[in-house]
């Protein structure tokens, strides 16, 4: 019976985590909560989210080439062939950041959330599945800035949240050395964008004195990426070698916007509102950027993996319709270098426990796909991590992950806003054989 209870634990978590996940924010936000205030999050889709395992997160995102019996990796679905155990990961992540403009203005944010949520299951000695839902971008920023219009000194403000996310089932297939694997899933999300315009000209009456401009974009459809692994073994040794690469061409999500502008009129003794036009369910497509990644990784079993990673997206290829304002401050491409490794001292210590742990570490350099006045925003950072076990008696793949992430985004060059941020993650990985025939005497 407890066997049945830890086998059925996984499942209710992923059940109740993914309804979790599933939510979305179906109005604007309160600009003035102590919500995360990412200004760069405004453009585009938002910020890209980082929807790897905890593990991986701690090596420097050294996602094409890894591959471990024990561990998802839902970035290359070619990895899934190495799978030995059922594997059901989840995790949590945070956000802490200090965003400075180039005057010298400075505030502190930050967020915490869900994840990650995959499940990993071998099939047979060549094959395995996996499926779950992972985040790919997020949205929430509030702005504030002041002109001068024909409704006198005007405030303009500026609200948002919002993201993508994307629920995936997975599959691979493995012939000797080579491995091959696709994710099929449906990308899903909400954006709500409010713009209000308000006179702050005390003067100013019997005139549209405020005017709000509420915007909300949903998105939905199918998406697929898939991937390639080729791994060779040193001779006469317990090292290999691994090759991969994922790509994804560019593909389109139905995208339907809903507009309207509300204005507020001052009649001096009298205030009306008044909605002066409307736009409901106005039809287009988001189309999703071509990608590409391509790794190596050098390792040696149960001791230590090292490796590098490339990736490049061609943001020539997105483009937003009907709401052509998530096109604006693109770049034409974004790229990402890393390198990364684990290490463990002794997986088969008893008397130890610290031997047993894995110790990750990884850095990156890029830039990012927003692009303002001009100016690349350069990004790069450091990381850190670790797997620890839970038994601390007997050799066990189950491990509790923790990783941090250090690195800095933007330039103040160009009036732009530099942020320097540690994402913090924290997820558990369980390992258990299922789908076993029993044997009888």
């Amino acid at each position: 019976m407890s066997q049945f209870r830890a086998k059925c634990l996984p499942v209710l978590l992923f059940i109740l985590l993914s309804n979790a996940l599933y939510a979305q924010t179906s109005t604007i936000s309160n600009p003035n909560s102590e919500r995360e205030n990412n200004p760069y999050s405004k453009y585009g889709i938002g910020e890209l989210w980082n929807g790897n395992s905890t593990a991986l997160k701690g090596m420097g995102n050294i996602t094409s080439a890894y591959a471990d019996p024990y561990q998802v990796n839902n970035d290359n679905p070619a990895s899934y062939a190495t799978l030995a155990l059922t594997t059901f990961d989840v995790g949590l992540t945070g956000t802490s950041r200090r965003i400075v403009a180039g005057n010298g203005d400075a505030y502190n944010t930050g967020t915490a959330s869900i994840g990650y949520l995959s499940m990993g299951i071998p099939l047979n000695k060549h094959g395995g599945l996996s499926f779950g839902f992972k985040p790919v971008s997020r949205a929430y920023y509030a702005l504030v800035d002041t002109i001068n219009t024909a409704m006198g000194q005007t405030m303009r403000s500026y609200a948002g949240d919002g993201g993508l996310t994307y629920a995936y089932l997975g599959g691979a297939y493995k012939y000797k050395g080579f491995s091959i694997g696709v994710n099929v899933g449906y990308m899903f999300g909400t954006f709500n964008n409010l713009t209000t315009v308000t006179s702050i000209d005390t003067a100013a009456i019997y005139v549209a004195y405020e005017a709000e401009f509420p915007r909300t974009t949903r998105v939905g459809g199918i998406y697929w990426k898939a991937g390639l692994m080729y791994e060779h073994p040193l001779a006469d040794s317990d090292y290999m070698f691994r090759i991969g690469g994922t790509f994804a061409l560019s593909q389109n999500l139905n995208e339907k916007m809903n507009y309207y502008q509300v204005s507020t009129y001052n009649f001096g003794d009298t205030i009306v509102n008044d909605t002066t036009y409307r736009a409901d369910a106005l039809k287009g497509k988001l189309k999703m950027p071509t990608t590409f990644s391509i790794g190596a990784l050098l390792s040696r079993t149960d001791k230590w993996n090292v490796g590098v990673d490339y990736s490049m997206t061609s943001w020539s290829t997105y483009n937003s319709s009907p709401n052509t304002d998530m096109n604006i401050g693109i770049a034409s491409s974004a790229y990402k270098l890393s390198a990364g490794g684990e290490y463990t001292p002794n997986i088969n210590e008893l008397n130890n426990y610290f031997s047993r742990v894995t110790y990750r570490l990884g850095a990156y350099y890029g830039t990012d796909y927003i692009k303002l006045a001009g100016t690349t925003l350069p990004v790069y950072g450091v990381t850190f991590g670790g797997s620890f076990p839970f038994k601390r008696t007997a050799r066990t793949h189950s491990h509790v992950n923790a990783s941090f992430d250090i690195g800095r985004l933007g330039t103040t060059s160009n009036n732009q806003l530099k942020e320097t941020y540690v994402r913090f993650g924290i997820g558990i990985n369980f390992n258990d054989k299922w789908f076993i025939p029993r044997k009888y005497d």
